[in-house]
């Protein structure tokens, strides 16, 4: 069993902004009361936002760990893209850009396409990240699984009524999760426009559909990328996730020989938001061991 860091009394959080390739990119930090012991990237996935790693950020920080949350391009606070781009190309520059800004090479921990972003970033810029966690993301998705997510995320376009009706929503697309008895959190990724409506708080431009041969492509992009990667690695999948298989695991875990690898219980896609105790708990055990002796 491994013995846990001493942890800081406290912590502080606080807003930062970052320039990406499309405008200002909004972001969220957590600083330890003590001494640092390196930096971490959270990056989300496709249409949520920053505060989908909040329990992170201060878990993190309590851990001794500067945490650092981003809304990437098109979502939440950030700056949407006036060209609509919003594919893994996009978000590759965004970050390349907020990694020039940052002090050292940090630790990524990206759910989704957050994690393919960081995974590809892990491969082309070799001393760019110091580790890399994927959270349910790997090259090889199945097809249902996104088409399903897509759906979900065009599932009302005129927006809901009500915080109740969102939360009935996600419900719907996720039924082993609870369904949270405070709505007001649900804010942080629904906007409340003008006419009453509440809408999800990314731009609808980012689901126009890809042609099969742009997918081929990021695929392959992914796929080179994964080889090249030589930085220790951490794969959490969620069971029950219908979007990363033990397939396009075990695909993964080819690719790159030396990943670490393992499954949460009990948890879908969206494993960090469905069990974030467990989760957290499995990327501490890597940072504190695999993580730290390799520094």
């Amino acid at each position: 069993m491994r013995s846990a860091p001493k942890l800081p009394s406290t912590f502080t959080k606080s807003a930062v902004s970052f320039t990406g390739c499309a405008g200002p990119l909004a972001g969220d930090r957590w600083t330890p009361a003590g001494p640092p012991r390196g930096t971490v990237l959270l990056l989300h996935g496709g249409g949520q936002t920053r505060h989908s790693w909040r329990a992170a950020g201060a878990t993190l920080a309590r851990a001794g760990w500067t945490a650092i949350a981003i809304d990437f391009r098109g979502h939440g606070d950030s700056a949407w893209a006036s060209d609509g781009r919003y594919g893994l190309d996009a978000m590759a520059e965004d970050v390349s850009e907020v990694l020039r800004t940052l002090p050292e090479p940090p630790v990524v921990i990206g759910a989704s396409l957050g994690g393919m972003t960081g995974l590809v970033l892990a491969g082309e810029q070799p001393d760019a990240l110091r580790a890399l966690v994927l959270v349910d993301a790997v090259p090889r998705i199945d097809r249902g699984g996104a088409k399903r997510i897509n759906e979900f995320m065009r599932s009302a376009p005129d927006g809901s009524e009500s915080l109740a009706d969102v939360a009935e929503a996600v419900r719907a697309y996720q039924p082993h999760r609870v369904r949270p008895v405070n709505l007001a959190g649900l804010k942080k990724n629904v906007r409340l426009a003008g006419n009453g409506r509440w809408y999800w708080h990314w731009d609808p431009a980012m689901l126009r559909p890809r042609a099969e041969d742009e997918m081929s492509r990021l695929i392959a992009r992914a796929q080179a990328a994964a080889v090249a990667v030589r930085i220790p690695t951490l794969l959490v999948r969620g069971a029950l996730s219908d979007v990363v298989t033990s397939e396009g695991a075990a695909d993964l875990l080819t690719l790159i020989p030396h990943a670490r690898y393992t499954d949460v219980a009990g948890t879908g896609h969206m494993v960090a938001g469905d069990d974030d105790s467990v989760f957290l708990d499995r990327v501490m055990e890597f940072l504190d061991g695999e993580v730290s002796s390799h520094a």
